[in-house]
C-alpha cells in the first residue's frame, strides 16, 4: 500500500501537479531579464545612436542567402510573407508560391515572399536548395542548424532580414509552411483588424491570441520547468502559425529582442519582447491554430488555418476559395 502511495506521488510529480503550488503570480510578480525599460533603448537603435545598455543578444549568424534585392526602395510592398520552412519541404514551398504566396496575386497590391531556412548536413538537399533559390529568388538561409529547437533563431532571422533588407514593407506576415492563408481576407483584415470584417483602424501585432498557463507535466513537448519560467501564466501571445506585424511593431520587436533573454518557444519569446516594449497583441478568431473543417462556403472569412502540409490539398482548397472570391 505504501509503495502504491509513493508511486502515485512520483507520478503526480512527473505530471507537474505539485509544481503549480510553487509558481509565481504573473500579474503581481512578473519580471524577465533584462529588467530594464526597453523603449528608450529601442528608440536609440531606430535613431542610429549608440545604445546606453549593451545588448545581450546580437544574433550573430551569417546569411548564406539573403534576397538582397527582394524589396527595393521603390517597391513599398503592402504585405511581405516571411515563411518558416524546413529544408526538405520543396513541395510545400512551391504550393505556397502558386497560392497565397503568389507575389502577383493583385496587380494593385505589391507583395513579397521569402522562405526562412537554416542549414543541414545533407549536401544533396543543399544543392537542391541552391537551385531553388536561383530559380525563385525567395530563399533566406542563415547558418544555424535547421531544427525545431531553433525556431526562435529562425523567427529572429526573419525579423532581422525584414528590418535590414525589407524595411519598406508595411505589414509582415510570419507564417509556417503548413498554413492556408486567404490573401484577400488578409488584406481586408489589416485594414480593419479590431472588428474584422467591419471597419476599424490598424493596430500592430495581430493573430490568434492566447493567455494560458505553461505546461508543467514532463512528458509534454512544451514542458517548461520553473527554473526557466516561474510564473503561472504566459504573457498574451499570438500563435506562431500565422500572425501579422506592422512595420513599426517589427522595429520594436527586433531591437527589443536584443535585450530579452532567449526562450525556446518562438511564440513565447515574441510575446515576452512584445510585453517589454508595451505592444498588446490583437486577437482575431479567423486565425485558426487548428485545421478548420472545410467546405466551400465555410472559409468565407477565414484568414489562416493550420493543417495544410499536403501541397495538393492546399492548392485545391485555395483555388476553390479564389473561385468564389474568398482567397
Amino acid at each position: 500500500m505504501k509503495l502504491c502511495a509513493v508511486s502515485f506521488t512520483v507520478f503526480l510529480n512527473y505530471m507537474g501537479v505539485f509544481t503549480h503550488a510553487y509558481e509565481k503570480d504573473y500579474y503581481t510578480e512578473f519580471s524577465y531579464p533584462l529588467d530594464v525599460d526597453l523603449q528608450p533603448l529601442v528608440k536609440q537603435h531606430i535613431d542610429g545612436k549608440v545604445p546606453t545598455t549593451e545588448p545581450i543578444n546580437l544574433f550573430n549568424y551569417s546569411y548564406l542567402k539573403s534576397c538582397e534585392n527582394k524589396c527595393s526602395k521603390n517597391s513599398n510592398p503592402v504585405i511581405v510573407f516571411v515563411v518558416k520552412s524546413a529544408l526538405p519541404h520543396f513541395n510545400r514551398r512551391q504550393a505556397i508560391r502558386q497560392t497565397w504566396g503568389n507575389q502577383n496575386r493583385f496587380s494593385d497590391v505589391p507583395m513579397r515572399r521569402v522562405f526562412l531556412l537554416g542549414t543541414g548536413f545533407d549536401p544533396d538537399i543543399q544543392r537542391l536548395i541552391d537551385q531553388e533559390s536561383a530559380l525563385h529568388g525567395d530563399i533566406v538561409q542563415a547558418d544555424f542548424h535547421d531544427d525545431y529547437r531553433n525556431n526562435t533563431l529562425k523567427t529572429m532571422s526573419g525579423f532581422k532580414w525584414a528590418v535590414e533588407k525589407c524595411s519598406s514593407g508595411r505589414f509582415f506576415v510570419f507564417a509556417d509552411d503548413d498554413m492556408y492563408i486567404s490573401t484577400k481576407n488578409l488584406l481586408r483584415f489589416i485594414r480593419n483588424p479590431l472588428k474584422y470584417p467591419e471597419s476599424q483602424p490598424t493596430p500592430t501585432v495581430k493573430g490568434y491570441v492566447f493567455h494560458t498557463p505553461p505546461q508543467r507535466h514532463k512528458p509534454s513537448k512544451w514542458y517548461v520547468p520553473l527554473s526557466e519560467y516561474p510564473y503561472h501564466l504566459w504573457p498574451p501571445y499570438v500563435t506562431a502559425g500565422a500572425y501579422v506585424v506592422s512595420r513599426e511593431a517589427l522595429l520594436n520587436l527586433h531591437y527589443g529582442s536584443y535585450y530579452t533573454k532567449l526562450f525556446q518557444f518562438d511564440d513565447i519569446f515574441v510575446a515576452l519582447v512584445a510585453l517589454k516594449v508595451k505592444i498588446d497583441p490583437v486577437h482575431c478568431e479567423e486565425f485558426y491554430f487548428w485545421k478548420k473543417s472545410y467546405s466551400k462556403f465555410s472559409y468565407r472569412n477565414v484568414i489562416a488555418s493550420h493543417g495544410y502540409g499536403d501541397p495538393d490539398e492546399l492548392r485545391s482548397v485555395w483555388n476553390e476559395q479564389k473561385s468564389v472570391g474568398h482567397a
